[in-house]
C-alpha cells in the first residue's frame, strides 16, 4: 500500500504542479465601439479581475503631446506614427493581486509577431539619438510601466505603443498572474489610429 502510495505521489505531484502554473485561458467580455464625438474606437477586455481597455490616439494628438514635451518634430514624428493607445489597467477584484508584464505581451501583424514598444525599447532609442532628458522622463512616466502590481480595485493609466504603421490592424496576445496563477487573453482586430487631420467641429 505504502509503495502505491508513493508511486501515485510521483506521478501527482508533478502533474499538479503543470496545472498551477500553466497558463490559463479566460473566457471574457470584450467590447468595442466608437467616440461619437471624435470617431475614435475603443477595445475593452474583462475577465479574471482583469480590465484592459484600449483607446486610439490620433497621431496629431501625440505629436502636438510630446513636441510640447520637449521632443523634436521627428521625434515626436516617430512616436505619433508607432500606433499609440490611450490605455487603462485595472484589477477589478477585492482580494486578488494582479500582476503584469508587458514586455511579455505579443502583436501580430500580417503573419510577423514582435513585441510592445514599452518603456525600455524606446528608453534605448532615445540614448542612441540623444534625445533631451527632461523629455525622456516626460514620455517615460505617459507610458504605461512595463511591469505593475495591482491590489483589489487598483488601476493607472498611460499610452501603450505597438510599433505598427498608421491602420494597421492586429491581434494582440497578453498574459498577466491572479494571485500567482498565470492567464492569458486575446484581442483580435484593434486598429491603430489613422494618420488623418480632421477639421475642428464648427
Amino acid at each position: 500500500m505504502a509503495l502505491l502510495l508513493t508511486s501515485l505521489c510521483r506521478y501527482l505531484i508533478p502533474v499538479l504542479l503543470a496545472l498551477l502554473l500553466s497558463p490559463v485561458a479566460q473566457a471574457a467580455d470584450v467590447t468595442t465601439g466608437e467616440n461619437p464625438d471624435t470617431g475614435l474606437r475603443y477595445w475593452q477586455w474583462h475577465a479574471g479581475d482583469l480590465l484592459l481597455k484600449l483607446t486610439q490616439r490620433l497621431p496629431d494628438q501625440t505629436r502636438a503631446f510630446f513636441l510640447a514635451r520637449g521632443f523634436n518634430a521627428k521625434q515626436s514624428d516617430m512616436i505619433a506614427t508607432s500606433c499609440v493607445f490611450q490605455s487603462m489597467m485595472k484589477n477589478t477584484g477585492k482580494n486578488s493581486v494582479i500582476e503584469l508584464d508587458l514586455s511579455k505581451w505579443k502583436v501580430t501583424h500580417g503573419g510577423q509577431q514582435q513585441t510592445l514598444h514599452t518603456r525600455e525599447v524606446w528608453t534605448k532609442l532615445w540614448q542612441q539619438q540623444k534625445a533631451d532628458m527632461a523629455a525622456q522622463i516626460a514620455f517615460e512616466w505617459s507610458l504605461l510601466p512595463t511591469r505593475q502590481t495591482y491590489l483589489g480595485d487598483d488601476y493607472n493609466w498611460g499610452m501603450s505603443s505597438y510599433g505598427l504603421k498608421p491602420g494597421s490592424r492586429f491581434d494582440l496576445y497578453f498574459s498577466w498572474q491572479r494571485n500567482g496563477i498565470n492567464h492569458h487573453g486575446r484581442i483580435n482586430g484593434i486598429e491603430c489610429p489613422a494618420d488623418i487631420h480632421p477639421e475642428p467641429p464648427q
